[in-house]
C-alpha cells in the first residue's frame, strides 16, 4: 500500500486511472477520500477498482451503469467429482438466458422485488416494471458468468455468479446522469457529482437502492436455478456481495458516502467472492482490521482487473474486413481453458485469461487487509458468446 497525498493505492497504479480518481476526488468535496484497489483499470468516469468517500455529494457516474452489479457463490453439499459438469453446464447454457437486452425464456410474474418496483418514488423506474420482469434472472454480456468451482481443500462443488442490474439498472443509471447534467459519456469525462442535501441526490439514492435489491433478486434466482438443475443438493454457505454502488458509512467516526466501483466491501468478518479470470481460480476472501484496511476504507478488489482492452483483445471488424488485428488468439486461448478441465460454453477473445491480471499477484498487494477462507478451481464457465455486443458500460 502506498499513502499518496489524496489517496490510498495498493499495486502498480496506472497513470490514466490516476487522472481520472483525481477528478472524482475534486468535484466530491475538499475533504474527500479516494482508494485505488490493485485491480484498477479505466473506467466510465471513474475507474473501476476506485473508491471515492465524500460527505457532502454523490457521482452517479462513480456507481457506474452496471448498478449493484456483484457476486454471489454458495457452497453445496456435492463434491465436484460426482457429478457429470459437461451435463449440467449444457442446461445451464439452455436454461439460463445471457446476452444484452435478453428476456428471461423462464420468467417470473410475482416476486417481492417487483412490488418494490411498483411501489418506489422514483417514476421512471415505475415505468420499467415490465421490463424488469422480463429480465429477471438474465445474465448479461462481458465479463458476466455462470461457473461452477470445485474447492481445493475439500472437493466441494460451489457455484459462483457475477452480474448485476441489467438494462433496468442502465436506464436508471442513464437517467440520473442526464438529470445531473451530465452531457459527456466519454471515457474521461469529469463526473458530475450532486449535493447530499438535495431532491435529486434523495432520488438517486432510493433509485440506486431499488437497483441494488433487483440485483439481488436476480442472483439468487439464478442461483436457485443452478441448484434445480443440480437436483436441490443442500447449500451450508452463501456469500453474496455487490461492487458497483454508494455506502453510507462510519469511518474514523464520522459518516461518509463511499462509492466503490468495481470495489468489493471487506470490513472485518464481512466476507467475499472474488473471480479471476475463465481459467483462473477464484476466491473467498474476509476482511480484516489493520491499518493498511482503515486507509483502503474497508475495501478490496472485485476480480483480477483487465490488462488489455475489449477491442484490443478481438480486433477490429469492418464489412468482413479486418481493420484492426486481434492482440489473442482466441482458438488457441480457448483450448488453453479447456486443456485445464474446464467445461466452457460461450465466452469470446475480450474474456480471455490474457486480458487480466492473476489474481494472486493481486491479491498479494491486498495482503494485511483480507484472509482467503477458500480457493476455487473453475471446473464448468458460461457465458455470453461472441456474437454479443454489450453497449452496457461498467
Amino acid at each position: 500500500m502506498v499513502l499518496n497525498q489524496d489517496y490510498a493505492s495498493f499495486g502498480p497504479v496506472d497513470a490514466g486511472s490516476h487522472q481520472q480518481l483525481l477528478r472524482c476526488l475534486e468535484v466530491s468535496g475538499d475533504d474527500s477520500r479516494g482508494v485505488l484497489c490493485a485491480d484498477h483499470h479505466l473506467g466510465y468516469g471513474m475507474p473501476i477498482g476506485g473508491v471515492v468517500a465524500s460527505k457532502t455529494h454523490i457521482m452517479p457516474a462513480g456507481v457506474g451503469y452496471d448498478i449493484a452489479c456483484g457476486n454471489m457463490a454458495v457452497r453445496t453439499d456435492l463434491s465436484a467429482a460426482s457429478i457429470d459438469v459437461a451435463a449440467v453446464m449444457d442446461e445451464v447454457a439452455a436454461k439460463i438466458s445471457f446476452g444484452v437486452g435478453r428476456a428471461n425464456d423462464d420468467p417470473l410474474r410475482e416476486h417481492p422485488v417487483f412490488d418494490r418496483i411498483a411501489s418506489c418514488n422514483v417514476p421512471v423506474q415505475r415505468r420499467m416494471l415490465e421490463l424488469a420482469r422480463s429480465q429477471l434472472g438474465t445474465v448479461g454480456s462481458g465479463n458476466h458468468y455462470v461457473d461452477l468451482f470445485e474447492d481445493r481443500a475439500d472437493g466441494r462443488l460451489w457455484i459462483g455468479v457475477h452480474f448485476g442490474s441489467r438494462g433496468f439498472g442502465h436506464k436508471t443509471a442513464t437517467h440520473f446522469l442526464h438529470e445531473a447534467g451530465s452531457t459527456d459519456d466519454s471515457m474521461n469525462a469529469v463526473p458530475v457529482a450532486i449535493p447530499i442535501k438535495s431532491n435529486l441526490a434523495e432520488q438517486y439514492l432510493e433509485a440506486m437502492e431499488v437497483a441494488g435489491e433487483y440485483a439481488y433478486a436476480g442472483r439468487e434466482w439464478v442461483v436457485g436455478k443452478v441448484l434445480s438443475i443440480l437436483g436441490n443438493p443442500a447449500v451450508d454457505v452463501s456469500v453474496h456481495n455487490h461492487h458497483n454502488f454508494a455506502w453510507r458509512e462510519i469511518h474514523d467516526g464520522e459518516e461518509w458516502y463511499v462509492t466503490r466501483k468495481g470495489a468489493t466491501p471487506a470490513f472485518p468478518g464481512q466476507r467475499g467472492f472474488i473471480g479471476g479470470s475463465m481459467g483462473d481460480d477464484a476466491v473467498i476472501v474476509e476482511g480484516v482490521d489493520s491499518q493498511e484496511s482503515r486507509a483502503a476504507l474497508y475495501s478490496t478488489v472485485h476480480g483480477a482487473g483487465r490488462v488489455m482492452g475489449r477491442m484490443e483483445a478481438r480486433g477490429k471488424w469492418k464489412n468482413g474486413q479486418c481493420i484492426r488485428e486481434p492482440r489473442v488468439d482466441w482458438k488457441a486461448s480457448r483450448a488453453t481453458v479447456v486443456g485445464k478441465g474446464v467445461e466452457l460454453r460461450g465466452a469470446d477473445a475480450d474474456e480471455a485469461p490474457e486480458c487480466y491480471k492473476r489474481l494472486p499477484e493481486v491479491l498479494a498487494h491486498h495482503a494485511g487487509t483480507i484472509n482467503i477462507l477458500h480457493t476455487l478451481r473453475p471446473i464448468g464457465v458460461a457465458m455470453a458468446g461472441k456474437e454479443i455486443v454489450d453497449p452496457y458500460k461498467d
